[in-house]
């Protein structure tokens, strides 16, 4: 069983840098937050004030001794660190540049992750010294509220990684899953397969996306949130899955690219909340309350789920 490392890097201050760096703080850690601008590590500090509130909402254990600092220094964030947490954005070269960088100023024991939401972590080390330290780490969205994380090894990652960043993963209470590279990994892959068939039956004018939001909410995540898939199938029976799936499967949207009508708002500017209107249009203020609400709703889950055994 590995133990929390001491000091933990986390390069890139972004969506999930301040969610990271709250978790692994609050557990115990000494963490350094790098980016490349003040104004980025300014945005970052406050951020990490919000959700450091949130991990105190969902009573989230607080070992002392943890702490953050935040700094545009490379060299200082990286010294003498035990695990490097890179999160920048997904374009691969920037990514291997950053792990270039990384490397050129750590040892060769050092462990080094990347957050990455579907860039095959193999691809990643082609260009690495030692790639055999390298391995995924992927946080699921808003990392310091969904307590899972998908840990995915490349074929060049050292076995023994694997069990290690396992027992870092218990170490701060969340659950490791362990998974095969494949593109998109499995949280984003059975996401946008569910994405795509909504998107079809939007498009189709089946129903309305109020109609759609109220039926996947109650009707699949309820229950999901509390068996998994495959538990279900047993609940349901195997038998009713063969039956259903014999005429349904075939009748599934199968589409490889993105629906029209979707490009058809990007290229109006509704690009969602970031643009005050996508699938949903929203006056002053509505973004700002319908965040609140959203971040309520999964501090009340988390609160209910973490009593429920897994799956």
């Amino acid at each position: 069983m590995s133990s929390l490392p001491s000091i933990v890097t986390v390069i890139g201050s972004g969506t999930m840098g301040p969610g990271i760096a709250a978790t692994l703080a609050r557990a115990g850690a000494t963490v350094r937050l790098y980016d490349i601008s003040d104004a980025a590590i300014a945005n970052a500090e406050a951020a990490y004030g919000v959700v450091s509130n949130v991990l105190a909402a969902v009573d989230s254990p607080l070992v002392d001794g943890g702490s953050v600092s935040f700094g545009t220094d490379l060299d200082v964030a990286l010294a003498d660190t035990e695990l490097v947490i890179e999160a920048v954005p997904e374009k691969l070269e920037l990514k291997q540049k950053v792990l270039a960088d990384i490397e050129a100023r750590v040892g060769d024991g050092v462990i080094i992750a990347t957050n990455t939401s579907g860039i095959p972590i193999t691809t990643m080390a082609a260009t690495m010294t030692v790639p055999g330290r390298f391995i995924g780490m992927h946080w699921s969205n808003p990392p310091h509220l969904i307590p899972m994380i998908e840990i995915i090894p490349g074929k060049a990652t050292d076995e023994v990684l694997v069990e290690k960043l396992v027992g870092i993963v218990k170490a701060f209470n969340y659950v490791p899953v362990v998974e095969k590279e494949i593109p998109g990994f499995v949280e984003n892959r059975v996401l946008y397969a569910i994405l795509r068939e909504c998107m079809a039956l939007l498009e189709e004018g089946i129903v309305t996306p109020e109609g759609l939001d109220a039926c996947v909410k109650w009707g699949i995540g309820y229950k999901l949130s509390v068996v998994g898939p495959t538990r279900l199938l047993d609940m349901a029976g195997l038998d009713i899955y063969q039956a259903v799936s014999g005429y349904l499967n075939k009748e599934l949207d199968v589409s490889t690219d993105t629906p029209q009508f979707i490009k058809d708002k990007i290229a109006e500017g509704k690009l969602g909340f970031k643009s005050n209107g996508g699938m949903y249009e929203y006056g002053e203020g509505d973004v700002d309350a319908k965040r609140k609400e959203i971040v309520t709703g999964l501090i009340a889950a988390r609160k209910t789920l973490s009593s429920i055994p897994n799956v």
